[in-house]
């Protein structure tokens, strides 16, 4: 690949934080990084076998959310070779998909000079995805609240969440169409209020930076972890250890398969150290918050 003509970084996200389920997220301190040059045709190449298995040209998703974004825009997609490297486990509930997005609409906004603002690429973004937490979170970075319907979406950013994390990896990927099936049609309707109730003292907490409550609350989830726990190898355990060691709170990350343990910022790498030894089906990846979003990069 020649000299690039741009460099994207998109920070992966944790989705739901417990019952802010299709509503809450938060950016997370991995990152895929995307290299464009202009081309005859498209091309992507990854760098490292999780992503080998991706498509390599125009089906590709970073590619498709490039020309969509043109398109809604009314612009020409002229053809890049993409190189993509990425941090971030793939099909592991780390927002992999949002954030192959998030780099489409931001390569699309530079590269072919759309002019569009933040607001406007999470719309977009929302309107690709189909839902708006993950993406929004790549895109804005920090922690969102997002309400997405009929093209509509309202967003609450707190763009500096001072928060730490560990992400429990297990080997096995999980499709998110396979999570999403074992969830109810219907819920119950004093569940779904003891739901709501959870979600918004979570949010009002994560807005004015009482990460304990946050995670007390985040344990308190109705709508999907009662159904989805049952895939995770000692979750529960997981849970009451985390907890036992000075965690703030436990959830499964996004549809899984990967667990979120909510910390003290600077005492994740410890708390992740201890996890390691006590169950070693999962590669645990300390982390912080990301208030960086998507965004170019010098190189």
């Amino acid at each position: 690949m020649g000299r690039p003509t741009l460099a994207i970084r998109v920070p992966a996200t944790t989705a739901n934080l417990g019952p802010g389920f299709d509503c809450a997220a938060l950016a997370l301190t991995l990152y895929m990084e995307v290299e464009a040059e202009k081309a005859d045709a498209w091309e992507v190449v990854y760098e490292g076998e999780e992503y080998a298995g991706l498509a390599g040209g125009e089906e590709n998703l970073i590619v498709r959310t490039m020309q969509e974004t043109a398109r809604k825009c009314g612009a020409e997609a002229p053809p890049c070779r993409l190189a993509v490297h990425s941090d971030i486990p793939l099909g592991k509930g780390l927002g992999s998909s949002a954030t192959a997005v998030a780099a489409g609409i931001e390569a699309a906004d530079h590269l072919y000079g759309l002019g569009l603002s933040v607001e406007e690429k999470a719309r977009i973004g929302s309107c690709i995805e189909g839902h708006a937490d993950n993406v929004v979170a790549a895109i804005m970075g920090g922690a969102v609240f997002s309400h997405y319907m009929d093209g509509e979406l309202e967003t609450v950013h707190i763009p500096h969440p001072h928060v730490g994390a560990v992400i429990l990896v297990p080997d096995r990927p999980l499709a998110t169409e396979e999570s999403r099936g074992l969830l109810p049609d219907t819920l119950r309707h004093a569940d779904a209020v003891c739901g709501s109730a959870a979600t918004g003292v979570m949010a009002a907490a994560i807005a004015v930076g009482d990460w304990k409550r946050a995670g007390r609350m985040m344990e308190r989830d109705v709508f999907h972890e009662p159904y989805r726990t049952r895939l995770f190898p000692d979750f529960d355990q997981i849970r009451h250890f985390a907890k036992k060691a000075g965690a703030y709170g436990t959830a499964v990350s996004g549809a899984g398969p990967s667990v979120l343990v909510l910390t003290e910022p600077d005492s994740e790498r410890s708390i992740a150290q201890r996890l390691a030894g006590e169950f070693p089906a999962y590669r645990p990846l300390a982390v912080k918050a990301s208030s960086a979003g998507a965004a170019t990069v010098t190189v």
